[in-house]
């Protein structure tokens, strides 16, 4: 009910006009939840899914609409709280470096922004705090934490981030990286 259709091909080109008609409005355009939600059971507000499908299966099926989207010029990219053990078998998607950094940058050439799914999740802080799964969101290679409604839980995950930046265990270079998309997002750079 959240989604164009379960036909890659047709969800393809309904996300190109999407984006274009989004584009023509002066919108940027975000796509979820990477690498694809819809085959799971189970609801990750409240726990993690697992998607079981092989990496050919999801090359041929879930992550066909991603690829339209990303050579269309989709500006941003939600990850989801997905466990995808055929594309990292201990880390959730929105905080492996498998996924963010390998699969979606490197390998299918995104150089969008990449945004987590709410930490406030059951999927995330079932096993993580709020604080934790944002450095290894940040660190896998994500550009902005989402933290809905609660200041406090914003607040947390700030002082969180800002110790593991102070330690050295997050570098400058890797927050430099977030900061310059965010920026050229701001300014229509993204393109």
């Amino acid at each position: 009910s959240r989604m164009f259709g379960s036909d890659p091909a047709k969800v393809s080109k309904l996300i190109g006009y999407s984006i274009d008609g989004t584009h023509d409005g002066g919108i940027l355009t975000l796509g979820k939840h990477f690498p694809g939600h819809g085959g799971t059971a189970d609801d990750s507000h409240k726990v993690l899914p697992v998607v079981g499908a092989t990496r050919a299966e999801l090359k041929s099926y879930a992550l066909k609409p991603f690829a339209a989207a990303i050579k269309k010029g989709v500006d941003g990219m939600i990850v989801g709280h997905l466990l995808v053990p055929s594309l990292d078998p201990k880390n959730p998607a929105s905080l492996s470096k498998n996924v963010i950094t390998g699969l979606l940058r490197k390998e299918m050439g995104f150089q969008g922004l990449v945004f987590s799914d709410d930490m406030r999740m059951g999927a995330i802080t079932s096993s993580h705090s709020i604080g934790e799964a944002s450095v290894r969101f940040i660190l896998a290679g994500g550009d902005v934490v989402l933290i809905g409604k609660y200041p406090d839980r914003q607040r947390a995950a700030l002082q969180t981030l800002t110790k593991a930046v102070q330690s050295g265990r997050i570098s400058r270079a890797r927050l430099e990286q977030s900061a310059l998309r965010i920026v050229k997002a701001k300014m229509g750079l993204l393109k």
